[in-house]
Formats: structure tokens, sequence, C-alpha cells
């Protein structure tokens, strides 16, 4: 697998995407149906070290997309990106420091303080 999404990480997208789904649920009672929802991994530039880590929920996934269901998750990631994710981790902390996901990208030559950007 090119990218691997922790169980831990996995489970906070599984309950967002529960959250997001019941508060689009149908107005006066009426329900619509759920669609299909994706995590998308992804790097942008800028950021303070160049490259800028992205996690997006979308609902649409393009035919140029890799697709992955890990840990109960249907995961997608561009090719572009891809280049620079192989082997990325993707784990979800929450501790007294702060809460949020976590990248461990063993190819980043460098990373920011912040953990949100890198180099590679």
């Amino acid at each position: 697998m090119s990218i691997e999404i922790t169980e831990r990480a996995a489970e906070e997208v599984r309950t967002i995407i529960k959250q997001q789904q019941e508060s689009a649920g149908g107005e006066g009672g009426v329900e619509t149906a759920v669609k299909p929802m994706y995590l998308r991994v992804g790097v942008k530039g800028g950021g303070c070290s160049g490259f800028s880590y992205s996690l997006d929920l979308t609902e649409t996934m393009s035919d140029t997309d890799e697709h992955w269901n890990i840990n109960g998750v249907d995961v997608i990631c561009d090719s572009r990106s891809l280049l620079y994710l192989q082997g990325t981790v993707v784990d979800f902390k929450d501790s007294m420091m702060g809460r949020g996901f976590v990248f461990n990208n063993p190819n980043a030559t460098s990373t920011c303080g912040c953990g949100s950007s890198f180099s590679a």
C-alpha cells in the first residue's frame, strides 16, 4: 500500500464522516441518500518548508486518482501527490499539547516545527 492510515486516524475520519452525514440528513424528517465520502490525501505547494499536506473529505473521485480502502476508510490520492507521499503513515494524536492528524513521511528531507509542511 502506498499510504497507510492508522486505525486511530481511520476511527477519527469515520467519526467525522458520520457527523457530516448526520448533519446533512433530511430536513423535516425526510431522509436523503447517503453519498460515499472519500478521504483525499494530498500535497500542495507552499508552507514554510516548500510543500504542505492536505486532508479533505470529498464526494468526488477523479479517474486518475489512486483509491484504497484502509481500515474502513475510502482513501484517494492524485498521482502527483503520491510521488511525495509514497510510504507515508497518517496517524491521529490526541494529547494535552493538541489534537490532530500527523504525517510520518519517509520522503521528507526536512519538516517545519508544526509538522504540516515538508521539503523533499
